[in-house]
């Protein structure tokens, strides 16, 4: 196992606190440069051009974790190819009120409804701003305050206030912890909200010499007929890529009861199966060249792989590491590499989409 016996303790120590002070005492110690290194430069099968970025390899940390920027160098030296701040909303705001994470142990999830608690634009434009030309990418995912009169409004200020310093943009339209906000992802609120985005990031494109790329995340509840109403959106629109997917509301199949009414989306392994059969199905509405960041229960090296062969182009991982800590990353990245290997391939382009079909195909009840 990829798990040494510092990391065991880290993990068994963390545990004996509440989940959010946990994840508190962790960015403290990224911050204070409390983490294991990965060099990325040992594994050069990896790297990949998507969107005119070049990524060192395809793994990123999801969003949520560092949600104001704190932490994004700490990330990449742990051997992440990418990291993503947020999400972040315009004004600060404080979110739900605490508890407000659950740990799932027996299931190996996480149940949140954080309610997008960030410090505001202005806390991430000053670390942004004070990283610039450190290298390495980082991108941000925006929002819209939970009492914004104008909600389409709030992500072209994110996009016109950080087109500057993002490697790419996330429109965050599908956490289930801000009321109304999945209903963006209903036809005729997609469009409008797209064609706002998608003209301003044109316009900021002028201002910063580059036209910095966007995806747009979606939520693994949606149904087929909204999924492919997403899709044509997207591509209508010209959106750069997909994000695939959010929590869940569903709590199918999870062993421990209790936890499992507490409100919010639930992320982590019970969330894989039906994020990848959304990944797949949406990799066959968008066709073969539309990047796809697929997430969602990533918690072993077999498990990545399977993302990928189900129509990922990158990767992000969150909640796994609760349980499975840093030593995932280059688990899963060495993983990869060998893969390659073992088939011959030059890069994971040959692997991408292999098994689309059969994933779609699946029953998601």
């Amino acid at each position: 196992m990829f798990q040494s016996l510092a990391n065991r303790l880290t993990l068994r120590a963390l545990h004996c606190v509440d989940a959010e002070t946990a994840h508190g005492v962790t960015i403290r110690a990224l911050a204070s440069g409390v983490y294991p290194r990965f060099s990325n430069a040992s594994l050069p099968s990896l790297r990949q051009e998507v969107l005119g970025l070049s990524f060192p390899n395809p793994l990123g940390m999801a969003a949520g974790f560092d949600k104001n920027g704190e932490v994004p160098d700490a990330i990449l030296g742990m051997g992440f190819g990418f990291a993503e701040a947020g999400t972040v909303t315009p004004r600060p705001q404080g979110g739900n009120l605490r508890p407000r994470l659950f740990r799932l142990p027996a299931d190996q999830g996480v149940i949140n409804r954080f309610g997008f608690n960030n410090e505001g634009h202005a806390a991430l434009l000053a670390r942004l701003e004070a990283r610039k030309g450190r290298g390495g990418i980082v991108g941000v995912n925006v929002g819209a305050n939970k009492d914004a009169a104008d909600r389409v409004a709030d992500y072209v200020t994110g996009i016109r206030t950080f087109a500057h310093l993002a490697a790419y943009f996330t429109v965050n339209i599908s956490s289930p912890n801000t009321p109304g906000l999945r209903d963006l992802q209903a036809k005729a609120a997609l469009d409008e909200l797209l064609s706002a985005v998608m003209a301003e990031r044109d316009a900021q494109s002028l201002q910063v010499g580059r036209k910095v790329p966007v995806f747009l995340k979606i939520a693994p509840d949606v149904s087929a007929e909204g999924l492919e109403d997403i899709a044509e959106a997207v591509l209508t629109h010209k959106v750069d890529g997909l994000i695939v997917s959010n929590t869940t509301l569903s709590r199918a199949g999870l062993q421990d009861m209790q936890t499992a009414q507490e409100a919010g989306g639930l992320s982590g392994r019970p969330l894989f199966r039906r994020a990848t059969i959304i990944l797949a199905r949406t990799r066959k509405l968008v066709g073969p060249d539309l990047p796809i960041i697929g997430v969602g229960g990533i918690d072993s090296p077999e498990t990545a792989l399977v993302k990928i062969t189900a129509g990922a182009t990158l990767l992000q991982v969150y909640s796994s590491l609760v349980y499975k800590g840093p030593g995932l990353v280059p688990a899963i990245l060495k993983h990869l590499d060998a893969e390659l290997k073992r088939h011959g391939l030059a890069s994971l382009e040959k692997l991408r989409s292999v098994n689309a079909d059969a994933w779609a195909s699946e029953n998601l009840d």
